[in-house]
């Protein structure tokens, strides 16, 4: 089977040069190694050295020279507005801030589908649409790609922002429980060290 081993970036490759195309929803663009079937009925191998987000108008460059379009496939999103630009970028704020995949538009955002997040963007005075578009999220966030896992991000956030401050207050379990007790132990031995200066 032939196989495809070089993207070229959108925008920065010949169209004239394509031969066959394929459509891919969101979940199915962080690939590595798979084989495909383009429109035009060309199978091949997609080959890569490490797993890469495939973006919309990406070319799958194969062996023999010939070029297939990635075509990024209309999907269940959430379109985020906002009453203007510092109010846009709050919203953004508060989304990266839960490490949702996040498409960053000129004058919108969309993100996955996710009530929990979509009542929070209104709270926040932010207009939400349910649309079908095509979904090219910013890269950083996909190692952490789950199906409908936006939930569990925002769990974890919480989660891991109680270990940070174990850490720094030199627990050695990495749990927000052990927080209170190991705090309580250093503040009996800072009053000892004091009694003992006395």
């Amino acid at each position: 089977m032939i196989r495809a081993t070089e993207i070229l970036s959108a925008g920065h490759w010949n169209h004239a040069g394509e031969s066959d195309s394929i459509e891919l929803p969101h979940d199915g663009r962080h690939r590595r190694r798979i084989a495909m079937r383009g429109a035009k009925d060309t199978v091949f191998l997609l080959d890569l050295a490490e797993a890469t987000m495939l973006h919309d108008g990406d070319g799958l460059k194969l062996e023999d020279g010939r070029i297939v379009r990635v075509i990024a496939a209309s999907e269940p999103i959430a379109e985020i507005t906002a009453s203007d630009p510092h109010h846009l970028s709050r919203i953004a704020w508060h989304l990266g801030n839960r490490h949702v995949p996040a498409q960053i538009l000129a004058d919108r955002i969309r993100i996955g589908r996710d009530h929990v997040l979509e009542e929070l963007m209104v709270k926040l005075g932010a207009k939400v649409s349910r649309i079908e578009a095509p979904f090219d999220p910013e890269g950083g966030a996909y190692a952490e790609e789950t199906a409908h896992a936006h939930g569990h991000h925002h769990h974890d956030h919480s989660h891991d922002h109680g270990h940070h401050h174990d850490h720094e207050h030199g627990a050695n379990c990495g749990c927000g429980h052990d927080h209170s007790h190991d705090h309580g132990h250093s503040h009996d031995h800072h009053h000892h060290g004091h009694d003992h200066k006395r």
